[in-house]
């Protein structure tokens, strides 16, 4: 995938993450309880800090094309975000626990993909 793209992805998610971010704190507060808010949050946080991750990984990916490495760091944080941030917002809002089961999958993606971006940063040339 070209850089372009995961900057147009990157700035998709970002915008998303503010947008359920101020759907937490203004329409969800009253809804749900204190715990499930801060499951809501956490979701929102580490979504916002993926989506720049995101981000970075493109820009970086400006400068150095030719690693693929870069492409592997970026689609294991999109499946971070969407595994990690997407299974919180589900058990937030559906109290379903089945969906905690998957966050620790979108957590190692998270690893895996700033591991994978260490690595490719330290090939680069």
């Amino acid at each position: 995938m070209p850089a372009k793209t995961f900057l147009q992805i990157a700035g998709v998610f970002a915008a998303l993450a503010v947008l359920l971010g101020a759907f937490g704190a203004h329409g969800l507060k009253a809804k749900i309880t204190p715990e499930m808010l801060a499951v809501y949050q956490a979701a929102v946080q580490y979504h916002m800090w993926h989506a720049l991750g995101l981000a970075v990984v493109a820009l970086t990916l400006l400068r150095w094309p030719q690693l693929n490495l870069l492409r592997w760091s970026g689609w294991l944080m999109i499946l971070g975000i969407v595994l990690f941030s997407g299974s919180l917002y589900a058990l937030a809002l559906s109290h379903i626990k089945m969906f905690g089961a998957i966050t620790p999958l979108g957590g190692l993606a998270f690893i895996a993909a700033w591991l994978v971006f260490a690595v490719a940063i330290r090939q680069a040339k």
